[in-house]
């Protein structure tokens, strides 16, 4: 395995690279690999097993998934294709050629109850998006030389006419979130950490991104799918290790 020290750029493979964070990562860290469906199907171990052969890789961050809680209430079998059973492929990849492993995971993992949660506290998802995400995060603790990133993230602009003011998050842009995990890539750091911003309610951080915007107040009552209440998260570990 490659050192810390002695990864470069071509050294790290992005999966999920037209997603918003691969979007953005591409942006800030351009001389990666990243990888779409088409050249790198999770789905199928041989592809991608095959893929890396002659690549000196020596992280994968995992970012590809199914993501929308509404999408995967209406197609679990997705869910469980990508999240789980995809995350494995991944998880084996890097087992069997000894890579690092950086993987994505949500906020959403918590009950949502109380808000503020540490690495160590009791996960408990409520729908079943944080249920196949969970499934993911259990693969990715099946190896030893991983760390599981837990946050939450939205694009630069946020893209809605309302927002909610009934949930807290941790959530930052997907530009601010991209920046914070570039800086763990020369890290040694494994199991899990947090990473996000200090707990406010989501309508809060969209008035982050722009003051100026008529941003109107929607409540999680108003929506036809269950979200948890409050997910924000302690991250004073990633605070401690990167100011250290």
């Amino acid at each position: 395995m490659l050192r810390a020290k002695e990864l470069h750029p071509e050294n790290i493979l992005f999966t999920g690279s037209d997603g918003l964070l691969g979007t953005e990562f591409k942006k800030q860290f351009p001389l990666a690999i990243y990888t779409n469906r088409t050249d790198f199907d999770i789905e199928n171990y041989s592809q991608i097993s095959e893929y890396i052969i002659d690549k000196k890789i020596g992280i994968i961050i995992h970012a590809a998934a199914f993501t929308s809680p509404p999408k995967v209430d209406s197609n679990p079998l997705k869910a469980i294709d990508a999240n789980i059973i995809g995350t494995s492929n991944v998880v084996k990849l890097c087992i069997n050629n000894n890579i690092k492993l950086l993987y994505i995971s949500t906020d959403y993992v918590f009950r949502g109850d109380h808000g503020n949660y540490s690495e160590s506290d009791e996960v408990f998802p409520i729908n079943k998006y944080a249920v196949s995400k969970l499934g993911g995060e259990c693969a990715v603790k099946m190896y030893d030389n991983s760390l599981i990133i837990r946050t939450s993230f939205g694009p630069n602009i946020f893209p809605y006419e309302k927002a909610f003011i009934d949930q807290w998050t941790s959530r930052e842009s997907v530009s601010e979130i991209t920046a914070k995990i570039i800086k763990l890539l020369n890290s040694e750091l494994t199991g899990i950490i947090h990473i996000g911003s200090k707990p406010r309610t989501v309508f809060e951080y969209a008035k982050s991104l722009d003051p100026s915007k008529d941003l109107k107040e929607l409540s999680i009552k108003d929506i036809n799918f269950v979200v948890p209440v409050d997910t924000s998260l302690d991250c004073s570990r990633f605070d401690s290790i990167i100011n250290h």
